[in-house]
């Protein structure tokens, strides 16, 4: 059996699956020892919609991974999506005590940064320091112990909807688990994915999952802007169902084995079978409609993000280029449809710097599920939000009072 102390798990609570991947800390390396994964039910654009389903797919999932890594799973970190995530940034201001920056000092900045109204439906799930500035003196990652008289610090706050994070909480909960965090599943996602050099030089992560597509865009090895585009997989899988005229199963079938997004590159000899519906014969069709059909729409998904990276500025800080993730970044042809929208260098992006069962989850459907896994390892001694369900709701208020305290 191994340490309980030495378990990272992540449950990532998906449209399309719940994913949880348990991991186990040796020295200063991650191992991957086990993984469950269940079909998700319960879920629509990344956010609850049925408790009692989606409870049950956690269980199962949670059941298969402790079956993998022998050990019990009491605490894991979950991802949270979903259109009601925002994410902004804010700036603060302070005068510096003593003329040396102590870390006392760090927290005041980051404080005052964070004083920024916030509706009260709305939680903070993330303060994602940027950079510090002490006396007019830029780019600084750790300012403790610099002399000066003036700090200053950027961050990046992200917010979602305290009902969306309360259900995720509950269903976690209800299935005999502690919540030690939530994370947002697109900065998530980075600590899987993403290389230091991407990192720093900057680069655009595109999560592309089952309800949601998600961005966040990395440079000098900070988060700079986190957006959520609640198009997803699902949209898919719904054109080709609707131009198909097949049934959702069939179409989702139909979309992982013969899809692609780049339609003139498909023979036209190539054929599909679509299955009838309600007794009626299969048909045979030319493989090109069906890239017909998800190129217009997966293009569509890259040209609304590429909107938003411009709309915020950043276009000309994503040096690194392209790095698209997900279980729906798989389809033929999406990472060369990316490069001629986004006219930059795109890869496929697959978990990266962890040991163990690295063959199993060498696949972008577990990004998020291994970002957890080292979000956790990095962020363990923290544990915010190890609570339970009988309490939730009130440590979400009284996060929410002490926040408006202060800021008032």
């Amino acid at each position: 059996m191994v340490a309980q102390e030495d378990i990272i798990v992540g449950l990532d609570i998906g449209t399309t699956k719940i994913c949880a991947v348990v991991g186990e800390r040796q020295g200063n390396r991650i191992n991957i020892i086990g993984t469950g994964t269940h079909p998700s039910i319960g879920l629509k654009k990344g956010v609850v919609i049925d408790i009692d389903s989606t409870v049950d797919s956690i269980k199962k999932a949670i059941e298969e991974a402790e079956l993998m890594a022998g050990c019990e799973i009491s605490t894991v970190y979950a991802g949270i999506a979903g259109g009601h995530i925002m994410g902004f940034n804010s700036h603060g201001i302070i005068a510096i005590k003593g003329r040396e920056v102590t870390q006392s000092d760090v927290d005041r900045v980051i404080e005052a940064a964070r004083a920024v109204a916030i509706p009260m439906d709305r939680e903070v799930i993330h303060v994602l320091p940027q950079e510090f500035i002490v006396d007019d003196q830029r780019g600084i990652q750790n300012p403790i112990g610099m002399a000066g008289v003036r700090l200053e610090a950027n961050i990046h706050i992200v917010t979602g909807a305290v009902a969306s994070a309360h259900n995720i909480i509950k269903c976690a909960n209800k299935a005999g688990l502690d919540v030690a965090d939530v994370v947002l599943e697109s900065l998530a996602s980075g600590e899987a994915v993403l290389t230091p050099e991407e990192k720093e030089l900057g680069a655009a992560l595109i999560d592309i999952g089952g309800g949601t597509t998600d961005l966040a865009i990395f440079a000098n090895n900070n988060i700079r802007h986190t957006f959520v585009l609640a198009i997803g997989g699902h949209q898919l899988t719904n054109d080709v169902s609707v131009g198909l005229r097949a049934t959702k199963i069939d179409a989702e079938k139909i979309k992982i084995k013969y899809g692609s997004c780049l339609s003139e590159g498909i023979s036209s000899g190539e054929t599909i079978e679509v299955p009838g519906m309600a007794g009626r014969e299969a048909r045979t069709m030319p493989r090109q409609v069906l890239g017909e059909i998800l190129e217009p729409r997966v293009e569509e998904i890259f040209a609304l993000i590429k909107r938003e990276i411009f709309k915020i500025g950043l276009e000309n800080s994503i040096n690194a280029g392209i790095v698209v993730t997900g279980g729906s970044s798989l389809l033929e042809g999406l990472t060369d449809l990316a490069e001629s929208v986004f006219n930059q260098p795109t890869r496929l992006g697959k978990p990266q710097g962890i040991g163990g069962l690295v063959d199993v989850v060498n696949n972008p459907m577990y990004a998020t599920g291994v970002g957890l896994v080292l979000f956790g390892a990095k962020h363990q001694s923290d544990n915010k939000f190890r609570i339970r369900d009988e309490n939730i709701f009130n440590r979400v208020i009284k996060r929410m009072k002490k926040w408006f305290s202060d800021v008032v």
